[in-house]
This record gives structure tokens, sequence and C-alpha cells, in this order.
């Protein structure tokens, strides 16, 4: 993907980033995940129903990177199942790492694919990500608990 791509991918998702707001429904899971080192504090909300991620919207203030990976991994990942929830994740961890990952599932995703360079910056790329795992056990805890 060339840089100019990446940067407008980047600033359009934190410019207008997807499904910006804050929910108060109890079928929600909500999980706050934050950056100790910056300004970065997100409140996810996560609708999942019969192992699949119907919705997933968030609030909060963070820096342009974590602002447009939450965009963009809430439309990679509404409408998955919990599977393709994690195969995802583990993708984006090992790009953000610097490993080898399938490029194909990652998509628009791919924009960061360069940010392992940037230690400051992957804790701000990878921070969404923390939640969706959250949200994830949180999910299985109650799924267990019925």
């Amino acid at each position: 993907m060339e840089a100019e791509l990446k940067r407008e991918i980047i600033m359009e998702n934190y410019l207008h980033p997807c499904n910006k707001e804050a929910v108060n429904d109890e079928h929600y899971i909500k999980v706050n995940t934050n950056n100790e080192s910056c300004i970065d504090n997100i409140d996810l909300y996560v609708l999942i129903d019969d192992n699949v991620i119907k919705d997933i919207k968030f609030d909060g203030e963070a820096c342009a990177i974590s602002t447009s990976a939450t965009s963009i991994m809430i439309k990679k990942l509404i409408g998955k199942n919990v599977l393709e929830v994690q195969e995802f994740i583990v993708n984006y961890e090992k790009m953000i790492n610097g490993q080898e990952y399938l490029e194909d599932i990652l998509e628009e995703a791919l924009c960061y694919d360069d940010i392992h360079r940037q230690q400051n910056r992957k804790g701000c790329a990878i921070l969404p990500y923390k939640g969706i795992l959250k949200a994830l056990e949180q999910y299985k805890k109650d799924s267990e608990n019925k």
C-alpha cells in the first residue's frame, strides 16, 4: 500500500470515525482501554449475540492512530464470529509487531503495516484490539454463567 493512501485512510478514519457514540444499552458489553503514556482513553461498546459481533461503538479521546485504528477495526469486525475476530486480531498483532501475517484478511487495516518501526505508536494502533479482547473475555464469562 502506498504511503499516500495509508495517510488518506488514517486521516479519513480519524476525522470521520465509524460509530463514534456512547451507548446506554445493557445488551452491549462496555470496556475501557487506555494508554498510560498518552491521552488515549477509549470506551468500547460491543454487542455480541450468538458468537457474532453485531455492533461496536466507541467514545473517548484518542490520538489519530488510536481513533483511526478503532474506526477501521469496527468496520472490519462487525458481522464476524468470535473465531474470525480472533484470527483477525492475531494477524493484526503480527503485522503491528513486524512479523509475518495474512494480508488478505486485514484489508484497510494494512495502512498500519509499517508502524512496527515506530515503537511509541504500536500501543496506539493496538489499543482498540485490547478492548475487543476484553469484551470477548466478558462475553465468554457471561455465556458460561447462563
